[in-house]
């Protein structure tokens, strides 16, 4: 299904565009039907506790109150998307025998229901709990002794263990000319998306318990609301209005079940009023998974003519106080830590450790970020111990056709990092070296008098540095490791003798990266009809089939599939003559492998992926202060489908690289995070940004890729930070093995060395 003779490139308006941009578009805080009640959630504001009693008394005579919920109204006392180990409220009288404790600060213990936002914020306030304090654990190698047990049920702090052995390490290190060892160390990061968490909950005309709300899986919401609600899950709808972004923060839930909870119990007492809750930004950042932090120890040996022969790293993320997807993320980050090379003689182990710290789950990368900043690193310091370029160091390793990856399986067909990386160096001119110096260059000099990283203080020009850095990754296309992969679609077309109209039924989540854009313009070219033609019913369980996650860049490529198929059958019923033609599909892509418990061994994805970036970096010695001159990222989509949304796509993503690399420092003591807001928690503005991103798109067709395309959207994340540490490294000489790259960080690191002390 690779033909992309009836599909061509098309930089179409996105369908979403005019209602974003005059206020029409309704996102879930904008639903505001009559006669409706507000909810407020109250935290447990507890890393670590035991709930003692509760006294909703007070909170229940404030004038308004129409209900307080807690843990004793939740049916079914549990959720989470790899297990249920979260209670849906913290608190007593459940059946839940450990849901009286609270293991992260943003537990949910109670929803309060008012006539007004006012009253349910008074009542929230008003509620008395007794806690009794219990000891926290917020370090991941404490956590791992097992001395304190925060999920007792489980046994271990350790949630997952994954490792590989492929090879023979001694003789690997026989080999080995030169070694590099590297100790590298990431940080939390904030999805920061637009629009905070907020929903609906009311009872539909079917009689469903149904929510509006902004996910990113509308099916799993609703597979996850219809337990805790003990209900069948034909007695449960999930919608998904307007996404004001997601990058993974929507794949766990937030406010899906209470809101489906408030709404049953409503209807219980004979009160059938639609409920709504908006969080503001503190409650966002506080309520929601991050991004998790990891600690990697890795050594990488190669031969004097730069062939790797050797690698072990041991892997650590900081998974919080539940599962969430950190299992996932792990298995993936366990890939990805040796890179997208081929090296004979491999040793991993990756551990996902509970602590009382924020959850970390889902975000643009996926395991991705920490794996590629521990891998391009060490390739950057092989080319320096090597006296070697960096680029030709890559293209001597990178994986190809045929290739083994350490879990000793082929990729699939279609590998195209070579060709990434090479047309990624020539748009970049990394052969051509720097331009002239820059105290003899009156362009380079007045670019430079330009740079300031506080805007009432000039830079004195002697203090700047300029350097390159080269990195590349690749990543999963779609679910790993043994997941049941599915994506359905349906098409119904309507006229007389002619296809006079065509309405789309898909669930697939648009979280504002333009994939509904996409899907029209996939079933149009799938049907041979104008695009114009194609209506859209889009993320209602009631109307469509289960599309999977928006997530592991995989939409376009999942879905795409599943509406050729669709098409496909749509048509065949249409040359029969039954009219409407009606096309259903459930497309499964080829399956996949877990990790062979001891060896690893595995086919771990059926699509990948790929990238290559170039940064060229201006650094103040003096203020340690950072400025991104030029990001060329080359990325290969396989089919460009929508060439204007993939440049979003690539700015977007290398921006909120940016953002990872240099900005954002989330600040957590005892388990608490303590900058919940934007004034304190800095996200890049439009004065940090790259001064040029290079959006090299490259087309070589993934041979089962609806049209040849590729999922594409985290991939641009993946190498911005280690490119930058490595243009940092060309610019000063110092390794940063650590980010956020802060002034604070930089500085002292250059001190260190004796850099920027006349």
């Amino acid at each position: 299904m690779t033909d992309s003779s009836n599909l061509q490139s098309h930089s179409l308006t996105r369908i979403d565009a005019g209602g974003k941009v005059t206020g029409a578009t309704q996102y879930p805080g904008d639903l505001t039907p009559d006669n409706l009640l507000h909810g407020k959630v109250l935290f447990s504001g507890q890393p670590h506790a035991r709930m003692l009693s509760i006294d909703l008394s007070a909170a229940e005579a404030v004038p308004g109150v129409v209900m307080i919920l807690t843990a004793k109204d939740v049916p079914v006392n549990e959720y989470g998307l790899i297990m249920p180990d979260q209670p849906v409220l913290v608190g007593l009288g459940s059946q839940n025998r450990y849901a009286d404790v609270s293991l992260w600060e943003a537990d949910q213990v109670a929803v309060v229901i008012a006539e007004t936002e006012a009253a349910a914020a008074k009542a929230r306030g008003l509620i008395q709990i007794s806690w009794e304090q219990l000891p926290i654990v917020t370090d991941v190698f404490e956590a791992m002794k097992d001395e304190l047990v925060l999920h007792p049920w489980h046994g271990s702090n350790i949630l997952k263990h994954y490792q590989i052995r492929k090879g023979d390490m001694a003789a690997g290190w026989a080999e080995a000319d030169v070694i590099v060892e590297g100790d590298y160390r990431l940080p939390y990061q904030e999805h920061a998306y637009l629009q905070p968490e907020a929903g609906l909950g009311y009872i539909d005309a079917a009689g469903r318990v149904t929510v509006e709300v902004a996910g990113q899986w509308a099916h799993e919401d609703l597979v996850q609301v219809a337990h805790a609600l003990g209900l069948p899950e034909n007695q449960v709808r999930v919608i998904y209005p307007a996404i004001g972004g997601a990058f993974g923060g929507r794949e766990d839930l937030s406010l899906q079940i209470v809101l489906g909870l408030a709404a049953m119990r409503l209807k219980e007492m004979g009160i059938e009023r639609p409920v709504r809750i908006i969080w503001t930004r503190e409650e966002s950042i506080l309520g929601h998974h991050k991004r998790h932090p990891a600690y990697v120890k890795t050594k990488w040996g190669a031969t004097k003519d730069g062939k790797l022969t050797a690698i072990t790293a041991e892997l650590i993320l900081d998974s919080g106080s539940y599962a969430c997807t950190s299992t996932k993320v792990l298995g993936n980050a366990n890939l990805m830590v040796t890179g997208p090379y081929e090296v004979p003689h491999a040793h991993v182990d990756s551990y996902a450790v509970t602590t009382n710290n924020v959850p970390g789950g889902a975000f643009r990368g996926f395991g991705g970020p920490q794996g590629a900043f521990a891998a391009e690193s060490q390739m950057n310091k092989l080319a320096e111990a090597l006296g070697m370029d960096p680029v030709e160091l890559r293209l001597k390793n990178v994986l190809r056709d045929g290739s083994l990856l350490t879990t000793q399986t082929p990729l699939p067909p279609g590998i195209s990092l070579a060709e990434v990386i090479e047309r990624c160096a020539q748009e970049f001119n990394w052969d051509k070296g720097w331009p002239p110096a820059l105290a003899g260059d009156d362009h380079q000099s007045q670019e430079r008098s330009q740079f300031t990283g506080i805007q009432s203080l000039p830079p004195d020009t002697k203090s700047l540095r300029r350097g390159r850095g080269f990195a590349c990754s690749f990543k999963n296309v779609g679910f790993s490791f043994g997941f049941p992969e599915r994506c359905e679609a349906t098409i119904e077309l309507f006229g007389d003798t002619e296809i006079e109209r065509v309405v789309l039924y898909h669930a697939g989540a648009d979280v504002g990266q333009g994939a509904h854009t996409v899907f029209k313009q996939m079933a149009a070219a799938a049907l041979g009809v104008d695009v114009e033609m194609v209506e859209l019913d889009m993320s209602d369980t009631a109307t469509s089939g289960d599309s999977g996650s928006a997530s592991a860049s995989r939409l376009t490529w999942m879905a795409g599939n599943s509406i050729r198929g669709a098409a496909e059958k749509a048509l065949e019923a249409w040359q029969d003559e039954d009219r409407p033609a009606v096309g259903h599909i459930r497309y499964s892509p080829p399956p996949t492998e877990p990790y062979d418990p001891v060896t690893g061994a595995c086919m771990p994805n059926f699509s990948y992926g790929y990238v290559a970036q170039a940064a060229d970096v201006t650094v103040d010695i003096e203020t340690g202060h950072i400025r991104i001159e030029r990001i060329t990222c080359a990325n290969d989509v396989g089919k460009a489908i929508n060439p204007i949304s993939i440049q979003g796509q690539i700015e977007g993503a290398v921006v909120q690289a940016y953002g990872y690399s240099i900005l954002e420092q989330l600040q957590l003591k005892e388990g608490r995070i303590l900058n919940p807001y934007f004034s304190q928690y800095l996200i890049p503005g439009i004065k940090d940004v790259p001064r040029q991103v290079d959006s090299v798109i490259v087309e070589e067709a993934d041979p089962l890729g609806p049209w040849g395309a590729r999922g594409m959207a985290e991939m641009p994340f993946l190498p911005v930070a280690p490119a930058i540490t490595a243009a940092l490294h060309d610019a000063t000489g110092i390794w940063f093995d650590e980010i956020p790259l802060t002034p604070y960080r930089v500085v002292s690191k250059l001190r260190e060395h004796g850099i920027g002390i006349d």
